[in-house]
Formats: structure tokens, sequence, C-alpha cells
């Protein structure tokens, strides 16, 4: 995770000395993202939270989103990904929302995305959704490029 981790660490120090906040709805990354946050020290100072929101159910009971709040949504897109970092922000009271949702792999989802697809949505002062594909099967690797994506994004966001 040492890329990660680099990256984790600048975000932290970034996000500690500007005050903000960040909670975290992530997928198919796991809970990497929120281990590489939490990684760093002093992440008691930004870090307020997060959920692997992986099922249907997960979405209900740990986002509170019932099916009629995503109706017509794919949850493997930058819409539901935005829905998910808004709701994140607004249930922790965060500066920032983060999500990832998408297909790790080695297969694809049941939306028609194949494996390295993931959508990484933030809210906060700004709301910014991308789509990346790294044309990969590789479960781990696919995993790791989607934390490292959502990490780069909110630095970027934040810079």
């Amino acid at each position: 995770m040492s890329e990660l981790d680099a990256l984790a660490d600048a975000l932290g120090a970034r996000l500690k000395a500007r005050g903000e906040t960040v909670a975290v709805a992530e997928s198919s990354s796991g809970g990497l993202i929120s281990a590489a946050l939490l990684g760093v020290a002093g992440a008691s100072k930004y870090y307020l939270g997060g959920a692997v929101v992986y099922t249907g159910k997960a979405r209900m009971v740990l986002m509170d989103l019932p099916r009629e709040a995503v109706a017509g949504m794919r949850s493997a897109s930058e819409p539901y990904a935005l829905l998910l970092a808004r709701t994140a922000r607004e249930r922790f009271g965060a500066t920032w929302g983060l999500s990832e949702t998408g297909a790790a792999g080695p297969t694809g989802n049941g939306y028609g995305d194949a494996a390295g697809h993931s959508c990484i949505a933030i809210s906060g002062p700004m709301e910014m959704a991308v789509t990346i594909e790294t044309g990969s099967e590789d479960r781990a690797a696919n995993m790791v490029a989607f934390t490292a994506a959502a990490l780069e994004l909110l630095t970027r966001a934040t810079a």
C-alpha cells in the first residue's frame, strides 16, 4: 500500500491544515479508502466515518437510502456515486463526502460494466464525479487503483 500511503499522507495533511473533515461511502474498493485515510497518524482530526456499501441491503441499512431514492439509477454510475458522497457528507456532517462504486473483478457487474469500472465522487464545497476504467480483471489491483483515484480526486478538489 505504499502508493496509497503517500496519497493518504498528503491528503490527510491537507485536510488537517484546512480544518476539514471527510466521510466515506465505498463499495468495490472494499474499505481500502477508509483504511488508507485511517493509516495516517492524526486521522481522527479529519476522518469522521465510513461504510462499505457493497449491496442493496447495505445501501438501505448503512446509508438509509431506500430503493425509491435510487430508482432509475445504476449503482456503478456517476449519479449514484454523487448520491452516496452527498449522503455520507450529510449524515456525518463532514466537509467532504467521498464515494466509490464499481466492479473490481474478475468479472463485471450485473449492469454490464466490465471489471475495472469504477465511479468516484466527492461532495462538499464542490461536487465532482469521474469514471475510471482500468481494463484489468485483477481484483486486488483494481481495488488499489479505485482507492488511489478516489484519494487523488479529493486531493485535487482541496488543492
